[in-house]
């Protein structure tokens, strides 16, 4: 049974190194992405602090589909370009919005959103889908946690064994 450390930490920066360790230490061996993707949701939405959505978009015949989450249910099919998710997608740029409100496209799965982060998936050129990130708060997302969560998608999209 994995149980996350449960304790204070004095910056943002120590949070996201212990949470690090904790996905490479759920994902060790273990080279499955829909088990790595669906334990790695867990981890972040019982983890972070104010978010109220967590959860991946898989790419599938040019289009992102709901992928495993955790959060109230979610929009199943997002087209390339739309929203946050297809914007990040598209552009292959991770997308902070600050107030998703002022997002021209957004699309509202889930009202009590304010503020977003998408990151993409790539490997070797080839868009594997987005990791996507809510919160209820405005202006919740940052450059730190655009680093880490970064680092956290090459953890990800490195361990595991995609489909062709």
């Amino acid at each position: 049974m994995f149980k996350p450390i449960d304790c204070k930490y004095n910056s943002k920066q120590e949070f996201y190194e212990n949470l690090l360790l904790n996905a490479k230490g759920l994902m060790y061996e273990e080279k499955d992405y829909i088990a790595n993707l669906s334990n790695i949701s867990a981890l972040l939405f019982h983890t972070m602090e104010k978010i109220n959505w967590v959860g991946f978009y898989l790419y599938k015949d040019n289009q992102l589909v709901l992928g495993p989450f955790q959060g109230k249910p979610a929009c199943i099919r997002i087209e390339m370009g739309k929203g946050v998710c297809g914007t990040g997608a598209k552009s292959r740029e991770i997308q902070v919005v600050s107030n998703v409100h002022e997002f021209q496209g957004h699309i509202a799965c889930d009202g009590d959103t304010n503020s977003e982060i998408v990151l993409p998936m790539i490997v070797n050129s080839r868009l594997l889908g987005v990791l996507d990130v809510d919160s209820p708060v405005l202006e919740r997302f940052d450059l730190v946690d655009s680093q880490y969560l970064t680092e956290l998608v090459s953890m990800i999209v490195n361990q595991c064994k995609w489909d062709k």
